[in-house]
């Protein structure tokens, strides 16, 4: 006697059994096919087909007049099994088995107790292997899924032969748990299995693990074909030439990484600027005059100016306070001995703590000689950045190009400049990074940004970007080495692993960021000015926080 089910059941039944069937033909079917396949009532199967091309999981081909499986449906299965990097990776070398045995070559990963097919290149004959994309299959009588169990550390093995049902699907499948773990220390001995015709009669198929760089098991690729044709002397000499295709797709990997935040961006209560630039923290300073809060006074400060309506202000991730305002632009801002250096004209101004600018007197008590001073160019000055112990770096006129040169010495009589690099272009931003003790150098005229290694002549190119994707503005380097560019024009910041691929994007609500600087009171805090200058009104519009300060936390 059968169970009984209640009605919503019983169409939700009869509406998967129509996704079955339509999911299971390559042309698709006519609802008068369908009826008579599935036994459904006309009107019901009307309502089903209706309802399921409504949600996007069926589609009806107008010139053919048949049901095919809709875009909802690949997109539920993109979501569940998103590998891009091992389907990638793994293409070229299906078919380098598929042209070297002629028979069908498969890539699959592990899910639970089973494998899944992620892709296939067909074989060159007309009989042969046709498992289905996205197709499950058993772990204990598959090459793939014993190659996969053979490379798991042992406990997780363990784990899961522990919970598999060895069901026989042909007389030849592996029923016994002590001869499918000999066949498994086998299998990591030689580093390739062999399924015989255990999950299919009369098919053979060799398979080999996939295993990244940090030594997790990514998936197994295999190669199947008639057993009259696989024969297992040919499985022999084939099963060396797959594990090697396995070990070149998992060079290719990128190491897996856990999921991280993209990290939401928040405005900072302040007042907005015209163009915000040259943001940089100073810890240990105290609270910002008029505005910055506790956590300012406990950790330290964020410096920045306004370029274009030339001011100071000072903030923490909790307030932002206009300070001075100055008679000239603000070319550059550098962190100093006990406050921040703002070049504007013709002039470096010393700021204390407490936001004022430092008389002479306090000056020298801060122990910032004349000698010193004088050092920091103050013509020409493109970019500038503060290096190891506030060192400064400064990109500046060289004839008829650029020069990033440092001031040695900063701090102490007798100041020198160190002979740096030369440029093509006006570098637009600067930034050290200590871990490689490098200078990154954002050019926005090209979109090009250099890696300039201390100690070394020579620059390298580090990344290039596109146009479309917005001018670079600012640059900053996280904790972990990763460089961060504002992308000015691209509503976005962006950071850049060493080896110059882009890593990750964080959007912004505003279109033009400016510069960046990380601080808080764990480093990790970006900061972000923004610029609102040049805006048409429709941009305006729709980003009305443009020119506030942002910070995004926990990057």
């Amino acid at each position: 006697m059968t169970p009984k089910t209640n009605e919503g059941t019983a169409s939700l039944d009869k509406a998967l059994d129509v996704l079955d069937a339509v999911g299971g033909s390559a042309t698709g079917y006519s609802q008068a096919e369908l009826g008579q396949r599935l036994g459904l009532p006309r009107t019901t199967l009307y309502r089903l087909l209706g309802t399921l091309v409504a949600r996007g999981l069926l589609r009806r081909d107008p010139l053919r007049r048949v049901y095919c499986l809709g875009s909802r449906c690949f997109e539920y299965a993109r979501a569940a099994y998103a590998m891009p990097d091992l389907v990638a990776a793994a293409a070229a070398e299906l078919r380098g088995l598929r042209d070297m045995t002629g028979e069908t070559a498969y890539l699959a990963a592990l899910d639970g107790l089973e494998v899944i097919s992620l892709d296939r290149c067909d074989g060159a004959h007309a009989q042969r292997s046709h498992s289905a994309i996205g197709q499950r299959k058993p772990l204990h009588c598959t090459s793939q899924g014993k190659a996969i169990l053979a490379a798991l550390p042992p406990e997780r093995r363990d784990a899961l032969v522990r919970d598999m049902t060895l069901t026989a699907v042909t007389p030849r499948s592996v029923t016994d748990r002590r001869r499918l773990l000999a066949e498994l220390k086998l299998t990591a001995q030689r580093g390739w299995s062999i399924d015989d015709e255990e999950i299919v009669p009369g098919v053979r198929c060799c398979g080999a693990p996939i295993v990244d760089a940090q030594g997790e098991v990514r998936g197994a690729v295999s190669v199947a074909g008639p057993a009259f044709r696989l024969t297992m002397q040919r499985l022999e000499l084939l099963g060396p030439e797959v594990a090697e295709a396995a070990r070149r797709i998992g060079a290719q990997l990128p190491a897996a990484r856990a999921a991280r935040p993209e990290g939401e961006a928040r405005v900072v209560p302040g007042d907005w600027a015209f163009e915000g630039a040259f943001p940089c923290w100073v810890p240990g300073a105290v609270g910002a005059a008029g505005g910055a809060g506790a956590a300012g006074a406990a950790g330290g400060r964020l410096w920045w100016a306004d370029r274009l309506a030339p001011a100071l202000h000072a903030a923490d991730a909790d307030g932002d306070a206009t300070l001075g305002g100055f008679e000239h632009p603000v070319q550059a801002l550098l962190p100093g001995p006990h406050g921040v250096q703002v070049l504007a004209g013709d002039a470096w101004h010393l700021f204390g703590d407490d936001g004022r600018v430092l008389t002479t007197s306090e000056v020298r008590e801060a122990g910032v000689t004349g000698a010193t001073r004088a050092a920091l160019p103050r013509f020409g000055v493109t970019a500038a950045c503060a290096g190891e112990a506030g060192q400064p770096w400064l990109c500046q006129a060289d004839g008829d190009r650029w020069r990033v040169v440092t001031v040695q010495g900063q701090g102490a009589p007798g100041a020198s400049s160190h002979a740096g690099w030369r440029l093509p272009e006006p570098a637009t931003a600067l930034a050290w990074g200590r871990a490689r003790r490098t200078v990154y150098i954002a050019a926005a005229g090209s979109g090009t940004i250099y890696a300039a290694h201390e100690g070394q002549s020579g620059l390298r190119r580090l990344a290039t970007v596109p146009k479309g994707s917005g001018q670079l503005g600012g640059l900053a380097v996280d904790a972990d080495g990763g460089l961060w560019a504002a992308l000015r024009g691209g509503w976005s910041v962006a950071r850049f692993e060493p080896d110059g691929s882009m890593d990750r994007m964080v959007a912004l609500p505003v279109p033009a960021p400016t510069g960046l600087a990380f601080g808080g009171a764990d480093g990790r805090t970006l900061f972000v000015t923004t610029a609102r200058e040049a805006l048409d009104r429709e941009s305006l519009a729709a980003a009305p926080l443009s020119g506030r300060l942002f910070v995004v936390a926990g990057v």
